[in-house]
């Protein structure tokens, strides 16, 4: 079996009739003209691509896509096969919530974030793999000057001659070589396919971790105004009790109380204090990490944080239509990295097909430096290639089988990132109907505690009972109202959980919030 033609097998003669020469196959220069020319030609008429052009698979296979939402009992939209749509605006959806300071801290974020710096970098690499995978359509030449002294060995045959002499002497070469692949079979065309594909995911990459940093920071944001509010509910709790204290130990000063009485309220007291450095200590946690999530160090970071009675929780829309969920970005990024396996299939079956390469080499060639850039040295070479698969081994079919496999596995991973978002968004939407329950429920327990207090207080100041009523119904106060603003705080977080799973907000078009 003959091994393929090389650049180094072409030659062309001059005397004794013109003739080409391919791999010791004679081809005369207007025979050898012509080929190239239909070579050329059936490279741009045939224009074909191998393998499967791809098609978005069914979202969830074979089952059923949901009516509607059922999280939410307001919520009328009905669904539609997903049609990833990331490159929607999603707006500054923060200002939903009407606070400068998380306003600021998203703007910082999103400029400052390290992470977000990465994944543009790494949309950077990918745009340019899509230009380097595109170069591969473009005839290629490079230009290789050399300067060789070379000495023949006394052994060896020099062209036909018997051994017995030895030559020393320069080699001076400046070739040119230049070469194209006709991509008969779309091998090229489908890998600039699957780059530009990539280049997609790694754009929906880029907007799932700012999304991502965004609603961590507004999710950190709202729990350290939670912890703030805790914090001073504690604080002026421990003043109560400490008046309590006073008060007691008057009493019992003067003969009314116990020490019993006393002593409950101090533990009270110091109970409450003990409170104070836990909730101190999530507050600087808490600081510190919204300092790196904007870029910043710690440091020296400080905040401006409004009271979280003055929060405001964005209410949810009446319906929720689908094409919302279309802007998630992880569901665009599977749904382009599924395309970009698709195209790779395409690339594993050009593999059995011949590639066919149009060669060529000019350039200047001496012995002698001051010859060697006279029109004499001049050398050229130009003609076609030909690479067909006869054997490999199975390699090309394995290939095949991989590429397969690996979209196959994709397509599953896509139709899992649409479960998920189903999920996501009936959790949240849940939550916010069961937490605004939950917090209507927990205000109006609040509420009957303040006012148990105030009676066991009076009733205490009477005579009636002993301090223990008076202190159990402090610390249930206590309790309930630490609860009531831990709930007001999980459900602003819900909000925010809520509009990151619609993939940035629930509003589009002229809804948008002002940027």
């Amino acid at each position: 079996m003959t091994s393929k033609p090389k650049l180094s097998d072409l030659s062309f003669r001059r005397a004794g009739g013109a003739s080409l020469a391919i791999a010791g196959i004679q081809i005369s220069p207007f025979k050898s003209f012509h080929l190239f020319l239909a070579l050329v030609l059936v490279s741009i008429v045939a224009g074909c691509k191998v393998g499967p052009n791809y098609h978005r698979p069914s979202p969830v296979g074979t089952n059923a896509m949901p009516p509607r939402f059922l999280g939410a009992s307001t919520n009328v939209g009905d669904w539609k096969p997903a049609q990833p749509s990331a490159h929607l605006p999603r707006g500054t959806w923060w200002k939903l919530f009407n606070d400068d300071e998380l306003n600021r801290l998203e703007t910082l974020a999103t400029v400052s974030n390290q992470e977000i710096a990465g994944a543009l970098a790494r949309l950077d690499q990918a745009r340019a793999s899509v230009n380097v995978a595109r170069a591969d359509l473009l005839p290629q030449a490079n230009l290789d000057a050399a300067y060789v002294r070379r000495r023949t060995s006394f052994n060896d045959p020099q062209d036909g001659h018997p051994a017995g002499a030895t030559y020393t002497f320069n080699t001076f070469a400046m070739p040119l070589t230049a070469g194209w692949e006709a991509d008969l079979w779309g091998r090229v065309r489908r890998q600039v396919e699957s780059a530009r594909s990539q280049l997609a995911a790694n754009a929906a990459d880029l907007e799932v971790v700012k999304l991502t940093i965004q609603t961590e920071v507004a999710i950190d944001y709202i729990t350290l105004r939670t912890v703030a509010a805790e914090h001073d509910l504690v604080a002026r709790s421990i003043e109560a009790f400490r008046r309590s204290l006073e008060l007691t130990t008057n009493r019992r000063k003067g003969g009314i109380a116990s020490d019993l009485d006393v002593f409950q309220a101090e533990t009270l007291l110091r109970s409450a204090e003990a409170d104070l450095p836990p909730l101190k200590l999530q507050r600087a946690k808490l600081t510190h990490a919204l300092a790196t999530l904007c870029g910043q160090p710690a440091p020296g970071f400080a905040l401006a944080l409004r009271p979280l009675e003055s929060a405001e929780t964005p209410p949810v829309p009446v319906a929720l239509p689908s094409e919302l969920l279309e802007r998630r970005p992880d569901i665009a990024a599977a749904e382009q990295r599924m395309a970009g396996a698709n195209a790779q299939i395409g690339v594993a079956q050009s593999a059995f097909y011949p590639r066919v390469r149009i060669n060529g080499l000019a350039g200047l060639t001496s012995i002698d430096a001051a010859t060697w850039f006279n029109w004499p040295s001049r050398v050229w070479a130009v003609g076609p290639s030909l690479e067909l698969p006869l054997f490999t081994g199975g390699r090309n079919r394995a290939q095949l089988a991989f590429s397969r496999a690996a979209y196959d596995e994709l397509v599953a991973e896509y139709r899992q990132t649409v479960l998920r978002a189903f999920q996501e968004v009936e959790d949240r939407l849940a939550a916010q109907q069961l937490l605004k329950v939950e917090l209507e429920a927990e205000a109006a327990a609040a509420a009957s505690a303040e006012r148990t207090l105030e009676i066991a207080n009076h009733r205490y100041k009477g005579g009636l009972v002993t301090y223990l009523e008076v202190a159990t119904s402090q610390s249930a106060a206590l309790t309930r109202e630490r609860n009531l603003v831990q709930l007001r705080g999980a459900k602003l977080a819900a909000s925010v959980a809520l509009i990151k799973a619609l993939g940035g907000g629930w509003q589009t078009g002229v809804n948008q919030p002002p940027p």
